[in-house]
């Protein structure tokens, strides 16, 4: 049985020692759009395969504004060709036609349109989306670099991309994609449901069937010799989605990190993938939240509470090859919710806790700064709360709900500060019936 965070890392030292460490390692970073922003953060960047941009919360203005600039010089200056974000991927390809001047996928539903739908559809991001599609102009296909989801919700859209793939291209499989599925579409539209009955027995012919579905397809991915090997690429992902998340959905009935767990090994499974597609000089940028990209190694939630992250398995993965930067605030606002599929709110974030990587962060820190981590480590700084806001915020409780014990140094290679940040701005969104007719321009097209 794993112990404590106490137990397994170095014990709790005074409160001042660690930010004597930061205040020691602190450099002042420049304004988010000057162009010497993304310099900066150079040494952590060059010959790597992967960089891992993180979040302290999914509603924050500064970090979404940092991480484009970060990405625009990764792909300006040093030929990043992935964008993986922390979102579904039937909606991220939606956003990747854009980007690459491609025509919008067959079928395809309104990108982001549910809960959260500031997530991905904010100013801040849509400013970026734009910057990219202009990038990728004047560039040749196979030069232009692509947006994509690495999560694995969004059952129905995945499933209807497979479909969809097969009746253009194989129309005898896509009878059997019809058949393997069946068991899953009454629940495409709602698959927690799924779970639930799952676990009451009789629904194993889903798993074999999904699973089934993957294989042929991958098989096809090697030998095929198909017109569009995007779309090729598109469903194979799709049919790896419908398997993963069907397991998903089991596994969180059961409780423990086998839910997390999965959910993780997906995101990364993705990324491997899309870089062993594009080829050995593929590079890619991710941007997701702390909790997925700190290495769990370092934090309670890996040590006590046996969770992996898309962070460590980089790590594993590429070694020093992959950069994990993560990015924290003291106080300021944030979008979110009380609870999930509820109202979109600002709300004030709480003046970070005393005894709080942040609250150290905040007595040693410029308003905007950089954090070498790599001096740090063999000073064996003591583990400390740090904060994880997601897309539900509940400052009553936040002590609980938000705060755990991480080793700052070991988590990440770099940390970027922002002492005091905002909410991120949502995008309207439409509904299909608010749709005029004939519109077909929706978000990022329209705007």
């Amino acid at each position: 049985m794993p112990g404590t965070l106490d137990e397994i890392l170095p014990s709790r030292q005074p409160r001042d020692r660690l930010v004597q460490a930061l205040a020691g390692v602190a450099e002042r970073l420049p304004d988010i759009d000057d162009p010497l922003f993304g310099l900066r953060f150079d040494r952590f960047t060059e010959g790597a395969r992967v960089v891992l941009l993180g979040e302290a919360s999914h509603g924050t203005s500064e970090f979404y504004r940092a991480r484009a600039s970060l990405a625009r010089w990764l792909i300006d200056q040093r030929g990043f060709n992935v964008v993986a974000l922390e979102a579904d991927w039937p909606d991220a390809r939606v956003l990747d036609a854009h980007v690459r001047h491609r025509p919008r996928p067959v079928g395809a539903a309104d990108a982001f349109t549910r809960f959260p739908t500031w997530m991905w559809r904010n100013r801040e991001f849509d400013a970026f989306l734009q910057w990219l599609h202009d990038h990728n102009r004047f560039r040749g296909a196979a030069r232009r670099t692509g947006i994509y989801g690495l999560d694995l919700y969004n059952l129905s859209a995945s499933m209807r991309t497979v479909i969809d793939y097969l009746d253009r291209e194989h129309p005898q499989a896509a009878q059997l994609a019809r058949e393997r599925y069946g068991c899953l579409e009454p629940w495409a539209h709602e698959p927690a449901g799924y779970g639930r009955q799952a676990i009451s027995g009789g629904y194993g012919r889903c798993e074999t069937a999904v699973t089934a579905m993957l294989r042929d397809l991958l098989q096809r991915q090697l030998s095929d010799g198909t017109k569009d090997p995007e779309a090729l690429l598109d469903a194979a992902q799709s049919a790896r989605l419908v398997r993963d998340a069907e397991a998903y959905y089991r596994a969180m009935y059961y409780g423990g990190p086998e839910s997390w767990n999965l959910r993780d090994r997906h995101m990364f499974d993705t990324l491997d993938s899309l870089l062993a597609a594009k080829g050995p000089d593929a590079r890619a940028v991710v941007w997701a939240h702390n909790s997925h990209i700190g290495d769990a190694r370092a934090t309670e939630m890996g040590v006590v509470r046996g969770e992996l992250n898309i962070g460590q398995l980089c790590r594993e993965r590429w070694g020093e090859a992959a950069r994990l930067i993560g990015f924290g605030t003291h106080a300021g606002t944030v979008t979110c919710a009380d609870d999930w599929d509820g109202p979109t709110e600002v709300k004030a974030v709480r003046p970070s806790l005393p005894d709080s990587i942040e609250r150290a962060a905040h007595d040693c820190a410029a308003p905007r700064a950089l954090f070498d981590l790599a001096p740090l480590r063999e000073a064996r700084l003591e583990p400390r709360l740090e904060r994880f806001i997601g897309v539900i915020y509940r400052p009553q409780a936040e002590r609980w709900s938000h705060y755990v014990d991480c080793n700052l140094a070991e988590q990440f290679d770099a940390y970027v500060w922002f002492d005091e940040t905002t909410a991120v701005i949502p995008l309207p969104t439409r509904t299909v019936e608010e749709h005029e007719a004939g519109d077909e321009e929706t978000w990022p097209f329209g705007l």
